[in-house]
């Protein structure tokens, strides 16, 4: 693994507080100018609700529902930028388009609005994905985002609270982890390959392995080349050449 694969860049803070700041400025301009956005919110089963899909995750319905989506979102969007930097933008984009659509389809004949559903999304993608690698680093951010977060599951099922959009949790939790099965993981958590694990390995050739016989017993090569070393002595008479090949053994007294 290179140091390159976890390089930090000013996007791991810069898309999460963009984000969570462009949520606030949808808001302040609500209230400011008394706009009734919730009219953009997904209504189910109807085509003009289908706007909501698009619209939804960025329409809240007061501060504490704001407030309440933003801490999550600069957490889980700052750790999915830093570990997963090639899948970050499909999985904010397709999980909103494909969270709407679910809780469009099964929701309840009510405006469904606010970014829950992307933080599901998140929730889902990280854990499942961080599982899946075995890569000990994403495991461990798997594991800390069932610290910090494991409480939501509870919230995908009606009869916690009818008061909020369990529809649009359970859609975000449902797309998150299909997105793990179609985008790959990271580079640096694929399984290393060494060179003794290639098909076309030979272990005469290796510089180490050489050392070893086929019953990993070792072999002390040179010690070997030094025994079965022949030496040419050549000398002239007056008649002819004569050579002699001597081959140095180890003979005890």
């Amino acid at each position: 693994m290179n140091e390159k694969d976890f390089k930090f860049s000013n996007s791991v803070v810069g898309l999460p507080a963009f984000f969570v700041l462009f949520l606030w400025m949808i808001y302040w301009f609500q209230i400011r100018f008394n706009f009734d956005f919730y009219q953009n919110g997904i209504y189910p089963r109807d085509f003009s609700g289908l706007q909501g899909i698009l619209f939804s995750p960025f329409i809240h319905e007061n501060l504490e529902h704001l407030y309440n989506n933003s801490i999550p979102l600069l957490v889980l969007l700052a750790a999915l930028r830093f570990f997963y930097p090639k899948q970050t933008f499909p999985v904010i984009i397709y999980g909103i388009l494909f969270s709407g659509l679910i809780t469009w389809i099964i929701g309840r004949e009510s405006y469904h609005i606010g970014a829950s559903g992307l933080i599901y999304v998140l929730v889902s993608f990280i854990f499942f994905k961080g599982i899946q690698t075995g890569y000990y680093r994403l495991v461990a951010l798997s594991f800390c985002v069932v610290l910090l977060y494991g409480g939501m599951i509870w919230y995908v099922f009606p009869e916690v609270d009818n008061a909020i959009s369990w529809e649009g949790h359970l859609a975000g939790f449902i797309t998150g982890f299909v997105l793990t099965l179609f985008y790959k993981s990271p580079d640096y958590a694929r399984p290393i390959v060494y060179e003794w694990q290639r098909p076309d390995f030979d272990p005469q050739e290796d510089a180490f392995m050489k050392h070893f016989d086929e019953n990993g017993n070792f072999v002390n090569t040179e010690k070997a080349e030094e025994e079965n070393e022949e030496i040419n002595l050549n000398y002239f008479n007056s008649d002819m050449e004569v050579n002699y090949i001597i081959r140095k053994t180890n003979e005890s007294d």
